[in-house]
């Protein structure tokens, strides 16, 4: 079904009116799950592994699901595009349901791996859907809001979901964290798919020409080089690092809009000021409880406190960037957001010196939250400004693909200084220096391509 007005099959009203609210339920809900999923796992993978086994595939339970959403987020762009959101919404939520239902019915690790892939390409299609509908349902006006919810549905499960995961799993066992989703993943489609059914589809200028064989040699290739980043072995490291590159860039390079790799302005900045937004903050998020826990010898308690409170600060400042975008243009909420970002790191470098308060770690990371907060948003509505028209489906999922990846490379960077740190008898503490280095270089960089939004 095409709607003929796109823009007046949009209707009027906020997020919550009647005819808005079950989509908007629908799509919070859906994000939520794919929340509540990512952080129950991380907490419940020590119980799963004593149960299969299998540790040296545990990396790659979380390394599936990042490959799986590369796929998952340019074959749902394409389709949106191509037919609209519909179809590859309910095909997202199908295969997560599916990868949910083998995961916890998995007998080997190497079946739950399955299982995070499948996870992960139902997963990856959610938001790139999700950006559609908002393009096209939502008004300019409303667009702000509606992704400080989307920022906003990643909280409550930050707050209670690992804390509820890992009662289950002492209640009940793990299994039933994965099983125990798909009622919620059902009603989620329930709510959302019939208002994308109603909104059809945007006559396209032209549909995206490159599809799932690019987006499988990006995800084969991010594969290569990540487990490049850990091999200790530098004569097997060196040439799977060349070979996921060979692999992999030219078929990213297809994926995004010409012009990213170099920053041109218009969308491929925006593309590019995203990836290294991600790169930036979760390149230093992934060690900042190791900082706290193995670098200062503080409690748990404090490390999670961090975390949560950071997690806070990024929704609040969703809402406040959703406020000012009415009087600041996104590049200004960029720029602000990725120096705040910046200021973080450098707070959390400097809290690792002797006699710096451990309460200093608290303040750092609050201002990097919200940082993310402030820069988050305002790069997808750039983003749906500069889509080209009819395409927004791949627009979205380059936005997503750069996302991803960002966060994968900039935690896998991280990842690699600990190892040469390990292995060259430095301390944890200097390890961890060094990652939080990499990644206020990824900040640097990102302020430099802010100019050019």
């Amino acid at each position: 079904m095409e709607v003929a007005d796109p823009v007046a099959a949009r209707g009027a009203g906020g997020l919550w009116a009647p005819e808005r609210r079950p989509l908007t339920t629908g799509l919070v809900l859906a994000t939520t799950l794919i929340a509540v999923e990512a952080l129950a796992v991380i907490t419940i993978m020590p119980s799963v592994e004593r149960d299969l086994g299998g540790l040296s595939l545990y990396g790659w339970v979380f390394s599936a699901f990042m490959l799986g959403s590369l796929v998952g987020t340019v074959a749902a762009g394409r389709e949106a595009d191509r037919a609209g959101p519909a179809r590859p919404f309910a095909a997202g939520l199908a295969l997560f349901a599916a990868g949910l239902a083998i995961g916890g019915a998995a007998p080997s690790m190497t079946v739950l791996v399955l299982g995070r892939l499948l996870q992960g390409v139902g997963a990856g299609a959610v938001p790139a859907v999700s950006y559609v509908a908002i393009s096209e349902i939502f008004e300019e006006g409303v667009r702000p809001r509606m992704l400080a919810v989307l920022s906003s549905a990643w909280v409550i499960p930050g707050l209670i979901g690992p804390a509820l995961s890992a009662a289950v799993t002492h209640a009940f066992g793990w299994r039933v964290v994965f099983l125990g989703l798909i009622p919620l993943v059902v009603f989620a489609g329930a709510l959302a798919l019939p208002p994308l059914v109603r909104m059809g589809r945007v006559p396209a200028t032209r549909t995206a020409e490159h599809g799932l064989l690019d987006a499988a040699r990006t995800a084969i290739g991010a594969g290569l080089v990540l487990e490049a980043l850990v091999v200790r072995t530098a004569p097997l490291a060196v040439p799977m690092f060349i070979l996921g590159a060979i692999v992999g860039v030219p078929a990213l390079r297809r994926l995004l809009p010409a012009g990213t790799f170099s920053a041109r302005r218009g969308l491929p900045a925006t593309i590019l000021s995203r990836g290294l937004l991600t790169f930036t903050f979760f390149g230093a998020d992934a060690f900042v409880t190791l900082a706290i826990t193995a670098g200062l010898h503080r409690s748990t308690t404090l490390a999670s406190a961090v975390i949560t409170i950071s997690t806070l600060a990024w929704s609040a400042a969703a809402w406040l960037q959703a406020r000012l975008s009415t009087t600041w243009p996104e590049r200004r909420l960029i720029g602000l957001g990725l120096a705040f970002v910046f200021t973080g790191i450098a707070g959390m470098a400097l809290s690792l010196r002797p006699g710096v308060p451990a309460g200093a770690t608290l303040v750092a990371w609050t201002i990097a939250g919200a940082g993310m907060g402030l820069a988050y948003a305002p790069t997808s509505l750039l983003m749906f400004h500069q889509a080209p028209g009819g395409r927004t489906g791949w627009a979205s999922a380059s936005l997503n693909l750069s996302d991803v990846l960002g966060t994968a490379l900039g935690a896998g960077l991280g990842g690699a200084a600990l190892v040469v740190a390990s292995d060259s008898g430095w301390s944890i503490s200097t390890g961890v220096t060094i990652a939080f280095c990499i990644a206020g270089v990824g900040a640097i960089a990102g302020l430099i391509v802010a100019r050019r939004l």
